[in-house]
């Protein structure tokens, strides 16, 4: 572990204990030749990466999960600012190896508060892919605001090699020019990310946030925004009925969501939800929770996620616990009269 420590001390970082450069930044003695050297000088003149020893980058050196995610999170300016706590976050509340005292915890709870959907059983001593990386750099731009992509879709000759899970994220980052295929049209998902390849993406996207304008969205009220990841999915129940289920993603375990309202028209069963709203007395421990909601509809009917509908005012824990919203918030069911 100590190694792993020092490494990652040496190799990167961090854009708050290290000095910027200023001026013409001096170059690294070993990438003269590598293709990906002005972005690697631009990064260090940013302030986000450092050298090896002698002044040497290593650009093909391997990169495990815990540089991956500090570059990625330092390089981005991500943070946790704005997200008041009850309770200080540590990693071991989103991460099983992860250690409380890494050098790197803090930039592992900024990446999972951001969204960048690391998993949770990351080890950060292994090293990444790059379609790994490249998901994980995706959903940090994302976090930095709503970007338009283009409606396009580029072919790459090793497409069938990638995790459908991330296939997405490499097609945006194509799309946006931050990144680009290999002279045979690959991407090699599969492949180990070498250092010079994270830096070249890292500050690829870095320019792109910095030159994009988010689209700006005034949500239709508040609470449509606390709420994310919202989903509907529905399955047979019975004979003649479909269980339907509202699912979504809440900043602590204080959140719920019901199904508010259920409209039946033309063949489909539109379903409304809102946020059942935490109880302001009450303290939350500061960790993202699932949660649900269901109703059942007839099986003719296909069920299509609705809008938000503004939530009811918070119940305290005494009412919570003989009041309706409880029970939706902690995935309850609900049943409605069919009305066209």
């Amino acid at each position: 572990m100590r190694r792993t420590t020092k490494s990652i001390a040496a190799l990167l970082i961090v854009a708050s204990s290290c000095v910027a450069i200023s001026g013409s930044a001096f170059a690294f003695n070993d990438i003269k030749n590598d293709p990906g050297a002005a972005h690697i000088l631009d990064l260090k003149k940013r302030g986000i990466i450092q050298g090896v020893g002698n002044d040497l980058f290593k650009p093909g050196a391997k990169v495990n999960g815990a540089t991956a995610v500090t570059l990625i999170v330092k390089g981005l300016k991500l943070n946790i600012d704005d997200i008041r706590f009850f309770k200080k976050p540590e990693a071991s509340d989103f991460f099983t190896k992860v250690k409380n005292d890494a050098p790197y915890a803090s930039e592992f709870i900024i990446a999972q508060l951001n969204g960048l959907d690391i998993p949770r059983d990351i080890d950060p001593s292994k090293n990444v892919t790059r379609e790994q990386f490249a998901h994980w750099l995706f959903k940090g731009i994302l976090a930095k605001g709503d970007f338009a992509f283009t409606e396009q879709f580029i072919q790459y000759t090793d497409a069938d090699a990638a995790t459908p899970a991330y296939s997405d994220s490499i097609q945006k980052l194509l799309v946006s020019g931050i990144a680009d295929l290999d002279k045979k049209g690959a991407f090699r998902p599969q492949d180990v990310i070498t250092r010079s390849e994270a830096a070249v993406l890292v500050d690829k996207a870095i320019e792109f946030v910095e030159k994009t304008p988010p689209i700006v969205e005034v949500p239709e009220n508040p609470e449509s925004t606390i709420l994310t990841d919202v989903k509907l999915a529905s399955a047979a129940f019975a004979d003649g009925v479909s269980k339907v289920t509202v699912s979504a993603t809440a900043p602590h375990p204080g959140y719920g969501i019901e199904i508010s309202s259920i409209s039946f028209s033309g063949g489909q069963a539109t379903i409304n939800y809102r946020v059942v709203m935490p109880d302001p007395a009450a303290l939350y421990p500061q960790v993202i929770a699932d949660v649900h909601a269901d109703a059942y509809i007839p099986s003719s009917y296909k069920a299509v996620l609705g809008k938000v509908e503004p939530s009811l005012p918070a119940k305290s824990e005494g009412d919570a616990a003989s009041g309706s919203s409880s029970g939706a918030a902690a995935g309850g069911s609900t049943g409605f009269p069919i009305n066209e």
